[in-house]
């Protein structure tokens, strides 16, 4: 019988093929190669109704004999590929405890938020104490308590972000909203001088905004600190004393300040404080004579502004000015943290750049 002996012979084929299959993989395309829906032993069964009915009983006894005997075959040798796979893939991932540790990335604090506080630690080492405000503010404390009414020009210098109003239906512009998002810190100080009585001495550091592109000086969204002094006898002098001692604690103690007349709304006199340019060494000019970029040319560099309380600012918050006076400034610390380390642009401090940041 030319059929069962085709049988016999494939199911020593299929065996001895079972025996060599080397991988779970390899044994399962022997199996779908025999017992699959396409496959050769299949197919003996399939083509029954073709065989003559004398040999159907010896041919359907001969494919269910091989068909057992490849299913049984297939069973045990599937289990030990399995079994020696799943060893091989334990011992590749098997950890050498006698190998050192990975070390765990240690973070730290941003470079803003430490030039922040080490400010402020300058400040309270000398008597300051911290307040702070919302970022939410009013046009009053923002605008009109710091001596700069609705129809003064200086406002064109800090046009903000106005808070669209409850309704929804529209945003909110200057001249139909009070409520807006403060360019300067300087409203905490309204504020402390309306709650306390003097003396007061303060820093508010926080968030400010304002309508700025960003670029290599300039942030829509950046950190500032103002300070507040109001007591008797407070000169000129002081405000010039604690800002060289600032800016010696901050920037070094070979570092010279200056300070030159300027223009504030609410200080009178006013001005903005220099320290000398750190890369030239205030000379202005390198070590092989080529001009300072860092402060182009000048030696110096701006790092804020400063001036005596105006007057009507003390009026505003009820303060008698023939009795008390008192000096302010303000600085932004994404500015002092660039003149600190050299840092050509502001905006690298924002980027999250983790090889520029991990630097400090």
């Amino acid at each position: 019988m030319a059929i069962v002996d085709e049988i016999n012979a494939l199911q020593a084929e299929t065996l001895a093929a079972i025996d060599a299959a080397d991988s779970t993989a390899a044994l399962e395309q022997v199996r779908v190669g025999v017992l699959g829906k396409q496959g050769t032993l299949t197919g003996y069964l399939r083509s029954m109704g073709s065989v003559p009915k004398e040999e159907r009983a010896s041919v359907g006894k001969t494919v269910n004999v091989a068909r057992n005997a490849v299913e049984s075959a297939l069973a045990a040798r599937k289990e030990t590929l399995a079994r020696a796979e799943l060893s091989a893939k334990i011992a590749d991932s098997a950890v050498d405890v006698t190998l050192p540790g990975r070390a765990q990335q240690v973070g730290s604090r941003h470079l803003i938020s430490r030039i922040t506080d080490e400010i402020a630690e300058v400040f309270m080492g000398i008597g300051y104490s911290v307040a702070s405000g919302n970022e939410v503010e009013n046009d009053y404390y923002n605008f009109e308590a710091l001596n700069t009414p609705p129809d003064h020009p200086a406002r064109g210098m800090q046009d903000t972000f106005y808070v669209v109003d409850r309704s929804g239906d529209k945003a909110a512009v200057r001249g139909e909203s009070d409520v807006l998002l403060r360019t300067q810190t300087s409203g905490v100080q309204a504020h402390v001088m309306e709650e306390q009585e003097p003396p007061i001495y303060i820093i508010a550091p926080g968030k400010v905004y304002r309508r700025d592109v960003a670029d290599p000086s300039h942030l829509p969204q950046f950190n500032q600190i103002e300070g507040l002094v109001v007591d008797k006898g407070i000169t000129f002098g002081d405000l010039k004393g604690t800002i060289d001692y600032m800016c010696k604690q901050i920037f070094g103690e070979d570092r010279r300040t200056r300070l030159r007349a300027h223009y504030f709304p609410f200080t009178e006199p006013s001005a903005e404080a220099d320290v000398s340019c750190g890369v030239c060494g205030g000379t202005g000019h390198l070590y092989n004579g080529d001009r300072c970029r860092m402060c182009k040319g000048t030696g110096w560099i701006e790092i804020l502004g400063c001036g005596m309380v105006d007057p009507n600012v003390f009026a505003y918050a009820g303060i008698d000015p023939e009795v008390y006076s008192g000096f302010a400034f303000g600085m932004g610390v994404e500015r002092i943290a660039c003149l600190k380390y050299d840092v050509p642009d502001l905006r690298m401090l924002l980027d999250g750049d983790m090889r520029f940041l991990r630097q400090f």
